[in-house]
């Protein structure tokens, strides 16, 4: 499975936000589209991610205020990215060892979507779930023995 069959069921909807906006904007659509994540785009072109683990570090930092920050000044600016044609296992073992919650997905330069760790999950449970499935189809399907055939094997010990 790859990542273009998770934006394909998913969807195209993407939110994002410009670097020079106010932190307590970006907070504000957050919790209004209920996301954890914006992509910063900046003339076009993706120049960051915000998520909710860069804005509890600006809190803390803002002794908990969100105060007058700017979206520049804590965004990622290097988040970690991948591509559709990147395989979910890939996707999931890079996350694990960024401890990333979300990923924007690139073909190019071309912004395509973000997944969520939430979203490789639930795609790898119904993967595991429709494979389950045809394994007991299969053996419910398993053919009958003829008696002739199971007494001419050997038997084991």
């Amino acid at each position: 499975m790859k990542v273009s069959d998770i934006l394909r069921v998913k969807g195209g909807t993407l939110y994002t936000v410009s670097p020079d906006q106010s932190l307590r904007e970006a907070v504000e659509t957050m919790a209004d589209r209920d996301i954890g994540s914006l992509i910063v785009m900046e003339k076009g072109a993706m120049v960051g991610m915000l998520s909710f683990r860069e804005v509890i570090k600006a809190v803390v930092k803002n002794d908990g205020e969100v105060g007058p920050s700017l979206i520049r000044s804590v965004m990622d600016e290097h988040p970690l990215t991948c591509s559709p044609e990147t395989e979910i296992d890939d996707v999931r073992r890079m996350m694990l060892d960024r401890h990333a919650r979300y990923m924007p997905v690139l073909s190019g330069d071309t912004l395509m979507g973000v997944i969520s760790f939430y979203d490789v999950a639930k795609a790898v449970v119904e993967s595991q779930d429709f494979e389950n499935r045809m394994l007991k189809a299969y053996i419910r399907d398993w053919p009958v023995e003829d008696e002739k055939d199971a007494a001419a094997e050997p038997k084991l010990p």
